[in-house]
């Protein structure tokens, strides 16, 4: 008896129903968006192995987010993964912090958003609450220390996340199997991967998430089992968005009335405050009684 034929990537995006999908998608670009996928599956030896259906499934996911897949650009990427309990390679939708900022940018609501590497000196005071102090002109010496994400929206407020390398590399340790092997993106590209992170929990926990951007929360670092249904494997970053928060922070009086502020004028809604901050009995009143 014959083994069953193993199509390709490159069989696979030929068949109609895969073109006619991606026209559907992508438009006219249809034909140069798939030869950008097969070129990034025939640089990698182990996409050229990975189950074509995980591989289209992953650019089906860029595609709609609207994000290029171009490793040289960082918005997104199609990641090999041995499944080692099924015996097969699949391919993993990955979003890099690019992407990510491209996503807010993109919801009009941010008039800035941005994270860097922190070198030492830099960081001047660490305060959570009250906010952090930097030093910018310090020139960057030496591995970085840590990582800050930050964004203004449009209404004025703000938020920063730091994290240091030691709680970064703890958090990837945690939900991904091959930083914790050391070897895979965690150890090829740490810093991107650590710039994403601060990132990533910074705008599940504090920003207003458009659409695209939840999509992308769940997409990320994922088997894309179907698209259109949402429906993902975290087969190696066995992460949701709801572990991906950060801890809830209090409100001082001042904040919390600049909080109350912002809902009366429309500019947050109340789910913002009662989910996103650890409230006193008398605050979550007040914020229910508005």
């Amino acid at each position: 008896m014959n083994a069953p034929v193993k199509h390709n990537a490159k069989d696979f995006f030929a068949k109609p129903m895969v073109q006619e999908k991606l026209k559907e998608l992508v438009g006219k670009n249809a034909p140069a968006f798939a030869t950008s996928v097969l070129q990034i599956v025939n640089s990698n030896s182990m996409l050229v192995n990975a189950d074509p259906q995980t591989i289209f499934s992953a650019a089906c996911m860029a595609a709609t987010l609207n994000l290029p897949i171009n490793n040289s650009l960082g918005f997104a990427y199609i990641v090999p993964f041995k499944n080692r309990k099924a015996g097969t390679i699949e391919a993993q939708f990955q979003l890099g912090y690019k992407g990510f900022i491209q996503l807010a940018q993109r919801s009009g609501q941010f008039e800035r958003i941005a994270a860097t590497p922190v070198y030492q000196g830099q960081l001047l005071n660490a305060n959570p609450l009250l906010g952090y102090e930097w030093d910018w002109s310090v020139k960057p010496q030496g591995q970085p220390i840590g990582y800050v994400a930050f964004f203004k929206l449009i209404n004025g407020f703000t938020s920063e996340l730091y994290m240091s390398r030691e709680e970064v590399s703890a958090h990837a340790n945690k939900y991904s199997q091959t930083a914790k092997q050391g070897f895979g993106v965690w150890k090829d590209q740490f810093d991107a991967m650590a710039l994403k992170t601060v990132l990533k929990l910074l705008l599940s926990k504090q920003a207003p998430l458009s659409i695209e951007m939840q999509q992308a929360q769940l997409a990320d670092q994922a088997i894309v089992r179907d698209v259109e249904t949402g429906q993902f494997d975290y087969i190696d970053h066995q992460e949701t968005v709801a572990d991906l928060e950060a801890p809830k922070p209090p409100l001082d009086d001042e904040s919390f009335s600049n909080a109350l502020e912002q809902l009366n004028a429309g500019a947050i809604d109340k789910a913002y405050i009662l989910d996103g901050y650890q409230l006193t009995d008398a605050q979550r009143v007040a914020v229910e009684a508005q």
